[in-house]
């Protein structure tokens, strides 16, 4: 990355063996009765603001069951221990049922929150994911093994919230933080809770990955423990490439970077058949896979140098967006394609004003070895090109310029489709993983593209102005397909708490959003314009 200056088996599939402080799986729902193994367990129940202005509080339907059932005292209680809750803050009661010792009220905010058009997102959902994370992590500071969820109104948003809020990294620590598992409150909606289990769990895999330390995740390590979730799938395939195929494939802008590293280069290929017919156009999902980047010879500052484990989060998302897909059993074909090596400095480097040769055979001059990410993705996307694919998604940690741009609120997208724009737009929109449209104009074209000594620059002449979209630009000209995004994740790359239901550390994203345009583009029908 340049810097700037109704859980199925194939559910259970996806959340085995992915190392996590916390159990991210959730169990069948339990009927509401409070009599089986129920003993030690823990409830998140959530409330409405009052629309009165009176204070009086709005419980779910689940929360007044539970009133009912506790004679009225949750709701006395809560009258009496302050100011109404707001939305994403909580109040914690002991002792009110012998089946659940601790009980956490969680605010939801308005009861009729949906579409915030200012926001690009449903607020009613982003409520209730931080509320339930927010009401599951007090949960797991009592040290409760196991904490029964309120579905408020949206199983699905609950179950991300429970399982995103509750998973951390810390694999190499001695010291953990207690297990928890959530569980659905009640027997309705278990079908959207565990849509919502599978959609988090398939986050938790990218965070996973991303947050590992670069000697743990190698290119054939990341490549291995793919193939690892997605062996028990019949109807997917992975190929792990060698080097020895990738030279084959004459692919000599990804070699290039690859060859400073003493870590050998893979070129990660996955083929999910869900659809009916498998000579269906698959979707091509493309993801920068930079195990570590330490800039090559334009070597990076040292401070901060560390996350760049993370600069192969384009990779980690999109094959885990494939595995999420395999879980959900989506009804389409979808290809998955990775280039995973390391980005070093040595006597065997890319040099600044190095030329390499592209796939397609365009010559690149490299004046910036810190700009690698597009080096790898050039390549990919012109093997891309070889399935017929009704749309190529590529996604990169690509620029420094993009955080700067849009910081961590949003993904930038740059795209030359409206029809694949308005899908990925709509996706984000029920997520909350957002998106937001760039320029693809000619402007930046001619700005990569005016080169000395080749056909492309691999950063725009004027440096550091429009870094974004000038690699964007860059990757555009190995593109011929009608239908490409490009998804710029650097700015979403690690969450400090702008996502209130994400822990500090890797982010993982837009995994979810990734997972629902491909689901949507199952449904679509309609031939793309």
């Amino acid at each position: 990355m340049l810097l700037p200056c109704v859980r199925s088996g194939a559910a259970r599939r996806l959340a085995r063996d992915v190392p996590r402080a916390c159990s991210c799986s959730a169990q069948g729902p339990s009927p509401r009765g409070y009599s089986r193994d129920t003993a030690g367990k823990g409830l998140v129940l959530g409330v409405y603001s009052s629309e009165k202005g009176d204070g009086a509080a709005q419980f779910t339907s689940a929360g007044d069951a539970f009133d009912r059932l506790v004679s009225g005292k949750l709701r006395a209680l809560l009258s009496l221990c302050g100011p109404p809750l707001k939305k994403g803050k909580t109040r914690i009661f002991h002792g009110l049922h012998q089946d659940f010792p601790s009980v956490v009220v969680v605010g939801l905010g308005k009861k009729n929150a949906g579409i915030n058009e200012q926001e690009n997102w449903n607020e009613g959902k982003e409520n209730i994911r931080t509320a339930v994370a927010v009401g599951c992590r007090q949960i797991q500071d009592l040290e409760i093994p196991c904490v029964e969820v309120d579905p408020c109104g949206d199983a699905q948003a609950a179950a991300e919230g429970a399982v995103l809020g509750l998973h951390e990294y810390n694999e190499l620590k001695q010291k953990k933080k207690p297990v928890v598992t959530p569980q659905l409150h009640g027997s309705a909606e278990s079908q959207a809770w565990q849509k919502g289990v599978t959609y988090a769990e398939g986050q938790n895999l990218a965070r996973y990955l991303m947050e590992a330390p670069a000697n743990y995740i190698t290119p054939i390590k990341f490549a291995e423990h793919i193939e690892q979730k997605l062996r028990t799938f019949s109807n997917v395939k992975v190929h792990i490439r060698p080097e020895s195929w990738i030279t084959t494939q004459e692919m000599g802008a990804f070699l290039s970077v690859a060859k400073g590293s003493a870590e050998p280069p893979i070129f990660l290929e996955i083929h999910y058949l869900g659809s009916a017919n498998t000579d269906d156009s698959p979707l091509v999902f493309v993801g920068k896979g930079v195990t570590f980047d330490s800039g090559g010879i334009s070597l990076k500052p040292s401070s901060g140098m560390d996350a760049m484990r993370a600069d192969m989060g384009g990779a980690a998302t999109v094959c885990s967006a494939i595995v999420t897909a395999a879980a959900l059993n989506l009804p389409l074909n979808i290809i998955g394609l990775a280039p995973l090596c390391e980005n070093m400095p040595s006597g065997k480097a890319n040099k600044p004003g190095d030329v390499v040769r592209a796939k397609n055979g365009k010559t690149i001059q490299v004046d910036n070895t810190d700009a690698e990410g597009r080096l790898l993705l050039a390549d990919a996307l012109c093997y891309a090109h070889n399935f017929n694919a009704r749309a190529i998604v590529n996604a990169a940690t690509l620029t420094g310029a993009m955080d700067v741009a849009l910081g961590s609120a949003a993904t930038g997208v740059f795209t030359n489709s409206s029809w694949l724009w308005t899908h990925l737009y709509e996706a984000s929109i029920l997520t909350g993983d957002r998106v937001w449209r760039m320029p693809l104009f000619e402007h930046y074209t001619k700005q990569v593209t005016d080169c000395p000594l080749a056909d492309v620059s691999n950063i725009g002449k004027y440096s550091r102005a429009g870094g974004a979209c000038t690699a964007a630009a860059f990757l555009k000209e190995f593109v011929t397909a009608s239908h490409w995004a490009h998804l710029d994740i650097a700015g979403v790359m690690s969450n400090k708490d702008e996502v209130p239901y994400l822990r500090k550390g890797m982010a993982g994203r837009p995994t979810r959003t990734l997972v629902e345009f491909a689901a949507r583009l199952s449904q679509d029908t309609h031939s793309a314009k």
